[in-house]
């Protein structure tokens, strides 16, 4: 009985759209518990609470309509409604700036029905998609996520989505904002800084003629933040930017960024200086990058005087260098960058 009253109260997806948009507007402050668990029954608490469950109960059902309930597939006429109506108004934009006054199943749902919106197609057409490439702002929010730890995880999620996508790609690249993600990997939160990483690397690594084409043009400005992550007091963010950067210099797309970043003595210098580190992996990853240094045929001036002047201390350090692990590719380098020190010409008085 309760279950057919259920289904003849169910909201169409306009209705759900359009009871959600109320509802987000109506909400200031995420609702406080009171000596029950419930709100403590005063004024604006109480409605908050109200809802936030209303909210709740909406994003289900918007998941129902895209991924069926478990006994019953999605219907498919109703999920191409809901994805339409979603692009109205602006909508995913308020919700993504009320997603903090939410609770956490709703914040969880909130990036599963984005996810699947964007993914879905009608008539060939993702328009989702389509509305998110007109509407840039939604980007930016989702970015600015990092900066409350209560929707951290749920927005990277959401842009890790979008990473997938050429033109979101080349939209967040381009972006001033990009460059957030250099204070974000840095965060206090280790799950928080370690998914911005994540994050990060996506929008570096998916699509590269278009990474291609942004580290070119933004040379400059991207690696003068890149080298504060390279010197980065936490461990974790040295480890991660140098293997990043070792990834990024060896694509061949990217082989004009890294004929000029290896041309420059200071890239050199700093590399160095992590070949020192007190951390094997630190080393290892380093090892990597300083490779291309030095096996570039066409090495500037400035770079073989710095290698010839550190010839013996390199030498020493590469023949002492070990891996705790059997690494026959790892060991084939070594001796090749160690012949190729070795034949350098004798540094200047």
């Amino acid at each position: 009985m309760s279950f057919s009253f259920f289904r003849f109260k169910a909201k169409t997806p306009v209705e759900l759209i359009r009871h959600t948009r109320e509802c987000l507007q109506a909400i200031r402050s995420p609702p406080k518990e009171g000596v029950n668990g419930h709100g403590d029954g005063r004024g604006g608490e109480s409605r908050a609470l109200e809802k936030n469950l209303e909210i709740a109960k909406n994003l289900l059902a918007m998941k129902q309509f895209l991924f069926g309930d478990g006994e019953t597939e999605p219907n498919l006429e109703l999920s191409h409604q809901l994805t339409m109506e979603a692009c109205k108004d602006d909508f995913f934009s308020l919700l993504i700036k009320r997603l903090h006054l939410l609770d956490f199943e709703a914040r969880k749902d909130v990036a599963l029905v984005f996810c699947s919106l964007v993914r879905q197609e009608i008539n060939g057409r993702q328009i989702f998609l389509e509305c998110i490439e007109k509407s840039s702002e939604l980007l930016d929010l989702l970015l600015r996520g990092y900066e409350k730890p209560e929707t951290a995880l749920n927005c990277g999620t959401m842009l890790r989505e979008c990473a997938r996508y050429p033109t979101l790609s080349k939209y967040m690249l381009e972006s001033p904002n990009f460059k957030l993600f250099f204070k974000y990997v840095e965060l206090s939160s280790f799950d928080v800084a370690s998914d911005a990483f994540q994050t990060f690397k996506e929008f570096l690594t998916k699509h590269r003629p278009i990474v291609c084409n942004y580290l070119s043009v933004r040379y400059n400005e991207f690696f003068d933040l890149y080298d504060k992550l390279l010197s980065s007091e936490n461990y974790v963010v040295r480890r991660q930017s140098l293997k990043l950067l070792g990834e990024i210099l060896l694509d061949k797309t990217n082989i004009g960024v890294m004929i000029k970043y290896i041309g420059e003595a200071q890239n050199l210098r700093i590399v160095m200086n992590l070949l020192k580190d007190s951390s094997k992996n630190i080393q290892y990853e380093a090892f990597h990058v300083f490779k291309v240094f030095v096996a570039n045929p066409n090495k500037p001036p400035a770079i073989v005087g710095i290698l010839s002047k550190n010839r013996e201390k390199l030498l020493k350090f590469l023949e002492n260098f070990r891996v705790d692990r059997e690494d026959e590719q790892f060991e084939e380098e070594k001796e090749l960058l160690m012949r190729e020190i070795e034949h350098l010409p004798a540094p200047s008085p």
